[in-house]
C-alpha cells in the first residue's frame, strides 16, 4: 500500500478560492431576496389596509364617521414600521346610498432594519380600494 504525497503548496487552495468567489455572490443574492420580499410585503399590507378601510367606511352613516373609520382601520393595519413608512389614508367619492366610495392608502417601503444595505429611498406608492354603500341604507347628511 503506497500513500500519495501531496505536492508542495497543494493544501486545499482550490476550496478557499471557491469560497472566496461564492460567498460574496451568495450574500448579494440573500440581500436581493430580502429587499424584494420587503417590497412585496409592503404592497400587500397597504392594499389589504385600503380594502379593509373602504369596507369600514361604507358601513358608516355619514361622511365624517366614514372618514374616521377609514383612518382608524388603516392606521390599525399599518402599525408595523418595517412594512410601511409614513402611511396616509384618504376617503373620496360621494357618500350616498348606492354610490361608490374609494379609500387610498399612500405608503412607501420602509428601510427599517436594513440601514447597512445601500439603497435608494422608495417613492411613496398609492393603493386604492372601492366599496359600494348599500343602496337601501339610510345615510345622514
Amino acid at each position: 500500500m503506497t500513500l500519495r504525497r501531496r505536492g508542495f503548496g497543494d493544501e486545499g487552495s482550490s476550496d478557499a478560492l471557491g469560497m472566496a468567489l461564492i460567498a460574496p455572490a451568495a450574500l448579494t443574492l440573500a440581500i436581493a431576496v430580502l429587499l424584494i420580499s420587503r417590497g412585496v410585503d409592503s404592497r400587500a399590507t397597504a392594499q389589504s389596509a385600503a380594502e379593509a378601510a373602504a369596507q369600514a367606511a361604507a358601513q358608516q352613516r355619514n361622511r365624517g364617521d366614514a372618514q374616521a373609520a377609514a383612518q382608524q382601520v388603516g392606521a390599525a393595519m399599518l402599525t408595523d414600521p418595517s412594512t410601511c413608512a409614513s402611511p396616509s389614508v384618504r376617503l373620496s367619492g360621494a357618500f350616498a346610498p348606492g354610490e361608490t366610495i374609494s379609500v387610498t392608502v399612500s405608503c412607501s417601503t420602509s428601510s427599517v432594519g436594513l440601514e447597512l444595505v445601500p439603497s435608494t429611498p422608495a417613492a411613496p406608492q398609492e393603493y386604492t380600494a372601492f366599496a359600494v354603500i348599500d343602496p337601501f341604507r339610510g345615510v345622514e347628511p
